[in-house]
């Protein structure tokens, strides 16, 4: 330590773990602060001290793909024709790929224009750019053939088991911190290939326990999920509602509709299949009887997705706020936060005042989806979401309804809207618009509700809270379980454990 380190003083009121002092010596090609933090210093030393390789070591090849514009049709295909093709939301923590929205490419693609990137079931899959988590490492199942962007690396070990190895190591949340020290860039970090292969690897880290842990970390999730699921047969049966089968035989997809029984001016055929047109029927005609959503509808308001923040912004102008994207829905009717990845964006206070977002609006999302999981999506605003981030608005991709509380239960029609939507019911309200499919909201306020005394609702809406609590229970104890066997491993690494 030099004499100025050794005699220097911070005033009291400062923060002694913000400021800190480097030798020039010491400085390595970059000035930024971060990368010379004294906590990732010293998680460096102790990780390098230990390890015996870098990630090159393992690398025969490397290589990414490339994200065509949706509006190359050619590139993309369906689930039977097509081969899977991966994006960074694909990988997990767990080491698994997550294959749940999966899009595809077509065969011609795979073997022409991004060969380079194949993938294969030994092969391991890092996350290179994007906000977040840096480095995220997951291998495919076996017997798997797939393709990826340029926002993950393949590494090709061409040892199934070397990059199962190595998905648990990157997966650390201490050797994470070493992956997002080398990243650079500001608001999309990205890390290049030469940092990424300067990770350092530690040999021969018994990660048993680690693999029971996510065996039973997802046992409990699984166990969550099924729960969850459960909701839809539930509510059916406590409503009495009786979902038609869906028919795909070629006689069932023949079929012809009067003129008259055309709506909204539309005449294409999958909003008139035979499914839709039957469920349809036994909602409008249930012996308890219906009326459409829009009865029960108090206000609406289509979203802003406003302006990028700025330094002293003018606040008789602005309103700095969480802006709520179709990308913070899930598919169990929650709003996920994730703080890496949530947008704060500056709304007109005008704009803002007519949104007027209050607990217990739903909020519905109408534009974006895919060919696995279309729009309609919905979530309801609680007060721990309004408590815990103040000012919320939604982007233009997301629809608000405020409900008629005096009329229905805001909560009850959350529940009733998401089992319809997970039945497939809002399918028959979309459009397409260059790839990107939309809502018809004027068809979504048709939506038939069937008329529930307020009795039965408090009753549905209870046990429906009820099976929720214990699944994310369930979903709480699955994360402990997997960050306890982590955490002992990187105590390990560290040093520090007894």
């Amino acid at each position: 330590m030099s004499n100025f380190q050794a005699s220097f003083q911070l005033a009291d009121n400062i923060d002694q773990d913000k400021v800190f002092l480097i030798n020039l010596s010491d400085i390595d090609k970059r000035l930024d602060t971060d990368y010379y933090r004294p906590e990732l210093l010293t998680i460096e030393k102790r990780v390098s001290a230990k390890a015996t390789k870098k990630l090159q070591d393992f690398a025969n090849t490397m290589a990414s793909g490339a994200t065509p514009s949706v509006s190359e049709s050619s590139y993309y295909a369906d689930k039977e024709t097509g081969i899977p093709f991966l994006r960074v939301q694909n990988l997990t923590i767990n080491g698994t790929l997550n294959l749940e929205n999966v899009k595809f490419i077509s065969h011609h693609v795979h073997e022409n224009q991004i060969k380079r990137s194949q993938v294969s079931d030994s092969d391991l899959l890092i996350k290179i750019t994007g906000v977040g988590r840096m480095a995220v490492a997951s291998v495919p199942p076996k017997g798997f053939i797939g393709n990826t962007n340029q926002h993950m690396v393949v590494l090709r070990t061409n040892d199934r088991e070397k990059s199962r190895y190595l998905a648990n190591y990157l997966n650390l949340d201490v050797v994470e911190k070493l992956a997002s020290r080398r990243a650079t860039g500001g608001t999309r970090p990205a890390l290049d290939y030469s940092a990424l292969r300067s990770i350092p690897i530690i040999e021969n880290i018994d990660f048993e326990d680690l693999e029971k842990a996510k065996q039973l970390s997802i046992e409990k999730k699984t166990e969550a999920q099924n729960l969850l699921n459960s909701i839809d047969d539930y509510l059916l049966t406590e409503l009495d509602i009786k979902v038609p089968d869906i028919d795909n035989s070629l006689s069932n997809r023949m079929f012809t509709v009067q003129a008259s029984e055309l709506s909204g001016g539309r005449f294409d055929a999958y909003r008139n299949k035979v499914y839709f047109q039957e469920l349809q029927k036994v909602l409008e005609n249930h012996t308890n009887g219906s009326v459409p959503l829009k009865k029960y509808t108090k206000n609406m308001a289509s979203g802003q997705w406003g302006v990028d923040e700025e330094d002293g912004y003018d606040r008789d102008i602005y309103t700095k706020c969480l802006v709520i994207r179709a990308t913070e829905f899930d598919n169990n009717g929650n709003l996920s936060f994730d703080e890496n990845r949530i947008k704060y964006r500056l709304i007109e206070n005008n704009k803002f005042k007519k949104m007027n977002i209050l607990e217990h609006d739903l909020l519905i999302e109408k534009s974006g989806g895919s060919e696995n999981q279309p729009v309609g999506r919905i979530a309801i605003l609680t007060k721990n979401i309004l408590n815990d981030y103040g000012n919320i608005a939604y982007s233009n991709f997301v629809q608000k309804i405020t409900v008629n509380s005096t009329a229905i239960s805001p909560v009850f029609l959350f529940y009733y809207l998401k089992t319809l939507h997970n039945i497939k019911f809002t399918e028959k309200m979309q459009s397409q618009t260059n790839g990107i499919r939309n809502l018809i909201t004027s068809e979504y306020l048709d939506t038939p509700i069937i008329n529930v005394d307020c009795q039965k609702q408090h009753e549905i809406v209870q046990h429906i809270d009820q099976i929720r609590a214990t699944a994310a229970q369930l979903q709480q104890e699955a994360n402990e379980i997997l960050a306890q066997a982590k955490q002992k491993i990187e105590r390990m690494i560290l040093g520090e454990e007894n």
